[in-house]
């Protein structure tokens, strides 16, 4: 059998290199090629990165922390978005992975092919004021399994993780969700973001947000390209925890395979 060739874009946000890697280095039947930020804006289109099956982002791009004003957006060029449209337009498989949904977030429609954005600071979608989100570090949960899908198969119902969670905007209506955690997503469990931007980690003093949706793994289609968002991924813990390996080689196997592309077709038509 032909290895699932994946192109992995990093860079925008710190994580173990190391732990990380091993973790693809794991995957039999996967090759992969890593890709930086801002040398993966030339490779994100379809001439660049016809020869790559699937494309796995593990980046956040578009917000400038050193400045007078972290948090401050960076657009992205025209250039690369028009390239990755024309990857979903082609229908190229994605699969965004946890701080990822806090990526471009001057671009509206890059959260609305991942189903979800992280804020740093507060902003208008679609009209209305949305307040900074929420993570919270080391969380232990119960993630269990809601409906069964191909990248669920071979998870136990419900099984044990210690991971950041986030409290952050999903764009429910167009996801179909496959895990959710049984912690409680309400603002007194989670920190501001703004605040630990501004050197005040851990911290919700004056800080408010609607009730979140406990969703932490999802599938979308977005035009024609198969799109998996899976919350989980913030440290070695997880990254060597069975069933998050099962639940990441999971996803690239049915991102790749036919059954992927049926399921686009039936969603469009």
């Amino acid at each position: 059998m032909e290895p699932i060739s994946i192109l992995l874009t990093t860079k925008g946000h710190p994580f173990d290199k190391g732990s990380f890697f091993q973790l693809f280095d794991s995957f039999e039947n996967v090759e992969y090629t890593h890709v930086e930020h801002p040398a993966a804006q030339l490779i994100l289109n379809p001439l660049n990165a016809k020869d790559y099956s699937v494309l796995v982002f593990y980046d956040m791009p578009g917000i400038d922390f050193h400045e007078n004003h972290p948090g401050k957006e960076i657009a992205p060029s025209k250039e690369f978005k028009k390239g990755f449209l024309d990857l979903v337009k082609i229908g190229k498989p994605m699969l965004f992975l946890h701080h990822s949904i806090a990526s471009w977030p001057s671009w509206d429609e890059y959260g609305e092919i991942i189903g979800g954005r992280f804020l740093y600071r507060s902003k208008k979608i679609e009209g209305e004021e949305k307040q900074d989100s929420g993570y919270r570090h080391e969380v232990n949960y119960k993630a269990k399994i809601l409906i069964e899908h191909p990248i669920t198969k071979g998870l136990s119902s419900e099984f044990d993780m210690c991971d950041e969670l986030y409290l952050a905007e999903i764009f429910e209506d167009s996801i179909t969700p496959l895990i959710k955690s049984d912690f409680s997503f309400t603002d007194k469990n989670f920190f501001s973001a703004t605040s630990a931007i501004e050197g005040q980690m851990y911290s919700n003093k004056g800080w408010s947000h609607t009730k979140g949706y406990p969703y932490v793994a999802w599938i979308k289609s977005y035009l024609n390209s198969p799109i998996v968002y899976l919350q989980m991924g913030d440290s070695p813990t997880t990254y060597q925890n069975p069933s998050y390996r099962l639940l990441v080689k999971n996803s690239i196997t049915w991102l790749n395979s036919p059954e992927s592309k049926l399921w686009i077709k039936e969603n469009n038509e």
